[in-house]
């Protein structure tokens, strides 16, 4: 008996992240990697995907600072979102920790944490934020 493929979702995307995986779909056709997965490649519409693992490290490409949270993230404000270039060009936002806001530089280098506390609000998945290398 064969296993169900893994659909190229949202929710696959954290289900792997609850693993500490970094993931990401390829096009098995002209090889676009899809980040965060979608079910058809963007570049030739061919829904011949297949899961790869990233590494979770990059530049730190632009930052803010949020001084005025929603309210499952109050308790972490002033906290600071970045998007992190990772290897091949691909982008990926995320919140950014153990460093103060500060401190933070455009190009500083930065790796993946995952973070496997959940909360009863959305949104309810296990995280991944990035921190200094």
């Amino acid at each position: 008996m064969s296993e169900q493929p893994i659909p190229f979702t949202i929710a696959s995307f954290y289900k792997f992240v609850s693993e500490n995986k970094l993931m990401a779909a390829k096009c098995s056709e002209c090889g676009t990697v899809l980040l965060p997965p979608k079910p058809m490649c963007t570049n030739c519409l061919s829904t011949n995907l297949k899961w790869i693992e990233l590494e979770g490290a990059g530049k730190l490409l632009s930052y803010t600072v949020i001084h005025i949270a929603p309210e499952q993230f109050q308790s972490m404000a002033p906290y600071t979102v970045g998007i992190v270039e990772l290897k091949k060009g691909l982008r990926l936002p995320g919140m950014i920790r153990n460093v103060n806001p500060e401190e933070i530089k455009i190009g500083m280098n930065l790796k993946i944490d995952f973070d496997s506390s959940t909360s009863s609000q959305w949104p309810a998945w296990t995280r991944y934020f990035f921190k200094p290398l």
